[in-house]
């Protein structure tokens, strides 16, 4: 006789709350996890962090300064969280950088004690109860312009003076990408036809740290995880051994470079992993070239410097250290990707921290030659009236 109790033909794979993930949180547009850039104001104007399973892209200043100090940042972010780390760069000691990671502003105090969104906008309005204006009072109750949005505790802060304590480095969680040796010859038989032998090498590095380390989204465990991948001035001279490529040749180097990032976007749309690259756009001649490499990643932020420019001794930049273009936000289980409230960013660097903030012109208090560049503006009535002074905007 049959027995009344019957075995169920399925059974429900237990799927991983997001919740369980340390560091990470749910998107409240489209419900993507998401980790923190390690810089929490350059979080809010890329919708709310970095969606796991996509590709950061940052186009380098000129002399790279700014794009390795947010790499930091990036790699800083991965130590307090506890997540797994894989850095490679062609360029400089990947050791080096490690060493160089700046050290959390009250990590512990924070780590015990996270502040909450009630105490952050009361400490605001204590703040501004304080700081009244005593120019032109009626604006006083305008909401504030200046200075990163306020957010919910997302990300840590970092004082730039001081170094990470090396006994927080766990090296069981971070992995070195394999070096570059420009005599050695390649055999990736895995890796994807006409690409670079270093590219293939630093694929594969990735794919068996995605397939061993369990971060696959197809990898059964309890307790999961978030790589972080980290490549420093990828596409740089030191990556190609074509150092006096023809026109033919660059074409087939950037070819590789476009392969990489495509092979590197699949493997990580089935992977709990993020990866941050910076790239030296301004090294490509061909604009066309940048645009496609745009293309192949998913969020894409270009770094202006004033250091070395025209800009730098302008007094309408004096508050500022350089521009921040977003290009490109990824549109994840959306038709459209989330709105920018303003395209006209800029950073600064401070002694202790870094931070993106809405750019805004200061108010001109002072003569009209000051900020419009030495043009005499025709004194006279709005139309047409005669002016014994020349100007080019006279009429």
């Amino acid at each position: 006789m049959a027995s009344s109790e019957q075995t169920p033909s399925f059974r429900k794979r237990a799927r991983v709350k997001i919740g369980q993930i340390q560091g990470t949180r749910p998107s409240l547009y489209n419900n993507q996890l998401l980790v923190s850039t390690g810089i929490p104001s350059l979080d809010s104007f890329i919708g709310g962090g970095l969606a796991v399973g996509t590709v950061l892209l940052l186009e380098e200043d000129i002399y790279g300064t700014y794009t390795r100090l947010m790499l930091k940042y990036y790699l800083a972010e991965a130590v307090l969280t506890k997540q797994s780390i894989f850095i490679s760069s062609a360029d400089e000691s990947t050791e080096k950088l490690l060493k160089e990671l700046p050290a959390s502003v009250d990590s512990e105090t924070q780590s015990s004690h996270p502040v909450s969104s009630s105490n952050i906008n009361a400490e605001t309005t204590t703040a501004d109860k304080d700081d009244k204006m005593k120019i032109a009072w009626r604006y006083q109750n305008q909401k504030k312009v200046q200075g990163p949005p306020s957010i919910s505790q997302f990300g840590h802060y970092y004082d730039l003076t001081r170094t990470m304590d090396p006994s927080l480095l766990d090296p069981d969680l971070i992995s070195h990408g394999p070096s570059i040796d420009l005599d050695s010859s390649s055999s990736a038989s895995e890796s994807p036809p006409h690409m670079n032998k270093h590219y293939q090498k630093l694929l594969m590095s990735i794919r068996d740290k995605i397939r061993q380390g369990g971060f696959s989204t197809s990898h059964q465990a309890e307790k999961r995880s978030i790589l972080r991948i980290g490549i420093h001035s990828l596409g740089s001279s030191l990556w190609d051994d074509d150092c006096d490529a023809t026109s033919d040749e660059t074409r087939a180097s950037s070819a590789s470079l476009m392969l990489f990032l495509l092979a590197l976007r699949a493997e990580l749309r089935s992977a709990l992993a993020t990866a941050l690259i910076t790239v030296p756009a301004h090294l490509f001649q061909d604009r066309a070239v940048v645009q496609r490499i745009e293309r192949l990643c998913d969020t894409v932020v270009r770094i202006e410097s004033f250091a070395g420019s025209e800009k730098e001794k302008n007094p309408v930049f004096k508050d500022y250290h350089g521009l921040v273009y977003v290009i490109q936000i990824p549109r994840l289980n959306s038709l459209v990707p989330a709105q920018l409230e303003t395209p006209d960013l800029a950073f600064k660097l401070r002694r202790k921290k870094f931070t993106i903030e809405r750019l805004h012109l200061p108010p001109e208090l002072s003569s009209s030659t000051e900020f419009g560049g030495g043009v005499d503006i025709a004194r006279g009535s709005a139309c047409g009236s005669s002016s014994s002074s020349s100007s080019k905007l006279a009429f």
